[in-house]
């Protein structure tokens, strides 16, 4: 409970500054987020080697690692290309619908109750989002458009979560991750020659924010949001995924010199009720059921048939 209370701030603070580095790049979305998901991936080789992982993986775990690799690309591709179109507040809180999606998603597919309070903390949260994008969102076509392809990088998002809620429960953090992240750079390096996108001869300060995507909010931000997925149900850590606006309309404010009006203030603050409301419901008994079911894997005598523990690096 205290490490999520502790490292899930720091996650979504991390992945809050995905937008503004985007918005500061002079390179197609899909180059964006290539480079991305390929230098984060190219950087945890080395942690990889350090733990043996290929002594974890097998055939069938690399087989499912590649549809949440998948929906994560398809999300990058999307929501980056949305802050080419629209402002960081309307493409961020309308990508952070994902928790509708994932909350009926885990509901029917993963057997995760949506009880009162989550419902209600989702409902507060889209309601807070909806505040900091009013008066943001245009109708010219090119807004329309940005709309639109935020609201599809929403749905990769969820399918993300909701596959990868599935996975974490069987493996480690990097045996988990850098399948799934080398995928989507994969699937992204695919589209951008599909689309013809060069993928050399930006400037040095382009580079310099390639890798700072790769370091912050992916191997930051989006790690500690995968690493969650072992103790959280997928709806609860798409549910913190709201603060993103917070952060993302903060900072655009600040670097940007996008408006941060009282608007957006009033949001942030109904946000970070509904993100406080489906929490205090759901970490502790969660977390509790947890331990008890440790406690009794410890006790258990041992059987016949192992399994490898997976490192959680």
């Amino acid at each position: 409970m205290a490490r999520l209370v502790l490292l899930l701030p720091i996650g979504i603070l991390a992945v809050s500054t995905a937008s503004i580095f985007v918005k500061l790049c002079d390179a197609p979305a899909l180059i964006i987020a290539a480079y991305r998901v390929a230098l984060a991936s190219f950087l945890l080789i080395p942690v990889a080697a350090q733990q043996k992982l290929w002594r974890q993986w097998s055939i069938l775990s690399l087989k499912w690692g590649v549809l949440p690799g998948l929906f994560l690309g398809l999300h990058f591709a999307f929501w980056i290309g949305s802050l080419k179109f629209t402002s960081v507040a309307s493409s961020v809180v309308l990508v952070s619908t994902s928790p509708i999606f994932v909350g009926i998603g885990g509901w029917l597919f993963l057997g995760e109750r949506l009880n009162l309070r989550l419902m209600l903390g989702i409902l507060l949260s889209v309601m807070g989002g909806g505040l900091i994008s009013y008066g943001d969102m245009t109708v010219s076509k090119e807004a329309f458009l940005g709309d639109g392809m935020a609201l599809l990088g929403a749905l990769g998002a969820s399918g993300y979560f909701l596959v990868g809620r599935k996975l974490r429960k069987d493996q480690g953090l990097v045996a988990y991750i850098l399948p799934v992240y080398s995928t989507a750079a994969g699937v992204l390096i695919l589209l951008s020659l599909a689309f013809q996108k060069p993928f050399f001869g930006y400037s040095p300060n382009t580079y310099a924010l390639f890798l700072l995507l790769a370091l912050i909010p992916q191997l930051i931000g989006h790690t500690t949001l995968n690493w969650a997925l072992r103790y959280l149900p997928a709806s609860l850590v798409a549910i913190t995924t709201l603060g993103e606006p917070i952060g993302s309309s903060v900072l655009a404010y600040i670097v940007l010199g996008e408006s941060l009006t009282p608007l957006k203030v009033m949001g942030g603050l109904t946000i970070f009720a509904g993100i406080l409301i489906a929490l205090s419901r759901n970490v502790g008994p969660h977390e509790e059921r947890r331990k008890t079911t440790e406690t009794r894997g410890r006790n258990r005598p041992p059987s016949g048939s192992t399994h490898p523990n997976l490192a959680e690096g």
